[in-house]
């Protein structure tokens, strides 16, 4: 692989610079482009990359907790098949909790069944603002048609004062 400084990095050069992206570690892109000279749209590009392939690589330096959805969900994947064990020692490689990982399980559990019920208590929301909208609109429209026929009075009494005088002074 060819970085934009023109030096070609092996594979495993490459997989140490995304495991670097990786937990526990988790460095940011920014650091690792100016530590090791590549450019940052190369870094992101491979962890883009390495995203895709089904690997959790944050690289923004932040604690777990400030992860993308996407990198909590890689996790849950590749860690749901794991026993008591195994989810203990991939937590210490990476440096996590597993109440942090149970926490973010449970998130992808639920969401389609949160969304459904969000789903359901949008469109009644909306429902209800079409009906106050068509409301408003009617009331507009009965209000326009009010202030119309008050204009046309007042026009028709200005032009029976024109042709016939001021006939309230007698």
């Amino acid at each position: 692989m060819k970085s934009n400084n023109g030096k070609r990095y092996t594979k495993e050069e490459k997989a140490s610079i995304i495991k670097r992206m990786m937990p526990p570690t988790n460095e940011s892109v920014g650091q690792l482009s100016e530590e090791l000279g590549i450019t940052e749209p190369t870094l992101y590009k491979w962890r883009k990359e390495a995203r895709s392939s089904g690997n959790p690589t944050p690289g923004d330096g932040q604690s777990s907790e400030h992860w993308s959805s996407e990198d909590k969900f890689l996790i849950v994947m590749e860690t749901y098949s794991m026993n008591g064990a195994e989810l203990a020692e991939y937590c210490r490689k990476k440096g996590l909790y597993k109440e942090q990982i149970d926490a973010w399980r449970d998130s992808c559990l639920n969401a389609n069944g949160r969304e459904s019920s969000q789903t359901k208590q949008l469109n009644q929301e909306l429902k209800e603002e079409k009906k106050r909208g068509k409301a408003l609109e009617k009331d507009l429209r009965k209000k326009e048609k009010a202030l119309a026929e008050a204009a046309a009075l007042l026009l028709l009494r200005k032009k029976a004062q024109a042709i016939w005088g001021d006939q309230e002074d007698e």
